[in-house]
């Protein structure tokens, strides 16, 4: 069954822990989960159990960890997954198919986006314990290993960490995948983004700013219009490549205006 929203396609996605050590850290996970839109959590034969201190680490995420599931053993925990990935920074004598988060967080959601899955189908995220990670074993039982490309002269991330990395790409995945996402992932980074708050200044708008400025830097005696250089040239190009808005240009002609007027003080 095809999912139709980003939503859709998060909730098919689980977290799968394996032997978790620390209440704490389970409560960290919990909050990375939520806060990337995903909220199905497994436990796998757990040493450390959801207390206080998971309930205060979650920050807002309790919901996650009251609808946790405990499992004893991996098989069950992911008997309905299409596609498990599991997370591994160890090199292994037999080659396994392996990729950066972004790469599997994007064959995951292609996976979930597929029409001959069933209604329960899932696809889980396989992390280990937090001092030995995952075992040859239950790497084995992965289709993906997943490799976080972290510096090599610091590469340790803790567990949350780690889930927060793969389940942002799994989100970003699938926002863009779905058209009718209610988040604008597109950037706004200059006026002539869309988003931008004020249009582009045209070209007769940053001309007659250059001409104010040039009366300003005469009026406070920067400029010699009679040994002029390459300065207004300069100017010019610097405004050019700025990409001003309108307000910019308003702005900076009150600042010559204002230089103007107190230079004839």
């Amino acid at each position: 069954m095809p999912a139709s929203t980003a939503q859709d396609l998060l909730d098919r996605v689980v977290v799968v822990l394996m032997r978790t050590t620390h209440p704490g850290n389970i409560g960290a996970v919990a909050r990375a989960c939520k806060t990337m839109g995903i909220t199905r959590l497994r436990l796998v034969d757990p040493v450390a159990s959801i207390n206080d201190e998971a309930n205060s680490r979650a920050a807002g995420a309790s919901d996650v960890l009251d609808d946790a599931e405990i499992f004893d053993s991996l098989e069950g925990a992911v008997e309905d997954s299409v596609l498990v990935l599991g997370t591994s920074a160890r090199n292994r004598k037999m080659t396994w198919p392996v990729g950066t988060p972004r790469d599997l967080g994007e064959r995951a959601i292609s996976v979930l986006s597929g029409s001959d899955l069933t209604e329960d189908s899932t696809v889980a995220l396989l992390f280990g314990q937090e001092a030995s990670g995952l075992s040859n074993g239950e790497l084995q039982r992965c289709n993906f290993h997943v490799c976080i490309p972290a510096n090599p002269d610091y590469s340790s991330l803790n567990l949350a960490m780690a889930v927060q990395v793969m389940t942002y790409e799994v989100r970003m995945a699938a926002l863009l995948s779905c058209e009718a996402s209610s988040v604008d992932l597109a950037p706004v980074l200059t006026p002539e983004d869309a988003a931008w708050d004020d249009a582009l200044a045209n070209g007769r708008e940053v001309d007659g700013l250059l001409v104010h400025l040039e009366k300003m830097l005469v009026g406070i005696d920067y400029h010699d219009p009679q040994n002029p250089g390459t300065l207004m040239a300069r100017i010019k190009r610097l405004l050019l490549r700025s990409k001003l808005d309108k307000m910019d240009v308003n702005i900076l002609r009150g600042v010559c205006k204002a230089a103007l007027n107190k230079s004839n003080t």
